[in-house]
């Protein structure tokens, strides 16, 4: 925590300037408490210089025993069978291409019941080790059970990195794990990379105008959320088998002050589902209205594929909130996208410039989205769409 000088005179500046009400005086002395985070908001107000944080020597410890990188794989549930979230997938892809940077292993973290029938598949995307927690009391996702899980065996094993999917599940169990073991979490990154030996966490910032760089050099795991679809699934090991070791942890007391009363699970949609769809066709402000997400509607229709929107048609109202795209609605990684009366902004742009086919047509010649498609049309989507729909029917008569 901060530190206190003998010249300290008592004034009372860093106890109304501390934001987390850290510092008190005791016999005319600042003193701090645990509360104190060291973001030395006191020290640039302290009139006499009496306070300072600890040297950077002070704070650092032995980091060495921490080796691996591991993936938190998530158990989704539909109400009738149970299957590893791709992102999950994408998580090992790309902690494999981390893990070897490092010269570590890469372990797959998976909890719930029943859990060894996914052990081959998560061992074709290259882990070395699977950790399994396996019981019917983790059936289903309970935040401290989870939580309890996790932590007791990071303070096991000791990994350098820890990867979480920032799904709802991801988001709920990250922060909580974080908090236990006090160490950072860079949440939403949309790149991953090494270097001089520690995790370069890459995320938008302030509101998706710069991309900012994020590293935790003096705590160990280094802990990080991806959202879905922003690396790709790569099977590097087909046919392998990882070593699994099975750990016995008894779900916490605290767990059984949540429990699931009942479940309701909507029905399916005839459309795919916008963050799995290997088709996107996304509509904006320049669509207008409902009509124009009609034409997107029947295109998608024939070409199999899902309809999203960017924020400005969100919030006119022309689609609800899940179908939104970008930074903060779904990230997609479709082989075809098609942005109509979509300007591209960048907020837009980070949730599907993964797509491997980018079109966009819009009647600003200079619109930002131009920058990101492989084929762009400077035209009103509203009389183009009904031409392209038609010109599809006919290619499927055929």
């Amino acid at each position: 925590m901060i530190q206190v000088g003998a010249n300290c005179v008592g004034c009372g500046k860093c106890v109304s300037t501390c934001p987390f009400g850290a510092l008190s005086l005791v016999n005319r002395k600042a003193v701090a408490n645990a509360s104190c985070t060291m973001c030395g908001a006191c020290v640039s107000v302290c009139p006499v210089k009496a306070l300072s944080l600890p040297a950077a020597g002070a704070v650092k410890k032995d980091l060495s025993a921490y080796k691996g990188v591991w993936a938190f794989i998530e158990i989704t549930d539909d109400g009738k069978t149970q299957k590893v979230r791709p992102v999950g997938f994408e998580l090992l892809s790309k902690g494999r291409e981390l893990a070897d940077q490092l010269g570590e292993e890469l372990a797959a973290v998976v909890i719930g019941d029943g859990v060894e029938k996914y052990f081959a598949e998560l061992s074709s995307y290259g882990a070395d080790k699977i950790y399994a927690v396996s019981s019917p009391a983790y059936h289903d996702y309970n935040t401290a059970a989870y939580a309890n899980a996790m932590v007791q065996l990071i303070k096991k094993y000791n990994p350098s990195v820890v990867l979480y999917p920032s799904t709802y599940i991801g988001r709920d169990l990250s922060p909580r794990i974080s908090s236990e073991l006090f160490v950072g979490l860079t949440a939403d990154c949309t790149g991953l990379s090494i270097a001089d030996g520690l995790l370069i966490q890459t995320r938008p910032a302030f509101g998706g105008n710069i991309m900012a760089d994020i590293k935790c050099p003096d705590y160990r795991p280094q802990m990080s959320t991806v959202r879905p679809n922003v690396f790709k699934k790569v099977v590097t090991r087909p046919g392998s088998m990882a070593q699994v070791v099975n750990e016995v942890i008894p779900v916490a007391a605290a767990a059984g002050k949540v429990r699931i009363i009942s479940k309701h699970f909507d029905e399916a949609s005839t459309q795919e589902k916008l963050d799995e769809a290997e088709v996107v066709l996304a509509g904006g402000r320049g669509l207008k209205d409902a009509a124009g997400f009609a034409l997107l509607e029947e295109l998608a229709q024939e070409l199999g594929g899902a309809v999203g929107a960017s924020r400005a048609a969100i919030d006119l109202g022309l689609k609800p909130k899940e179908k939104q795209i970008g930074q903060s609605g779904v990230t997609v990684a479709a082989k075809l996208y098609v942005a109509c009366g979509i300007s591209g902004a960048v907020q837009h742009v980070v949730g599907m410039e993964h797509s491997d086919v980018i079109i966009g047509i819009n009647k600003d010649a200079n619109a930002p989205i131009f920058n990101v498609c492989k084929y762009g049309f400077v035209g009103d989507a509203r009389q183009l769409l009904p031409k392209v729909v038609e010109a599809v029917k006919k290619a499927k008569q055929k």
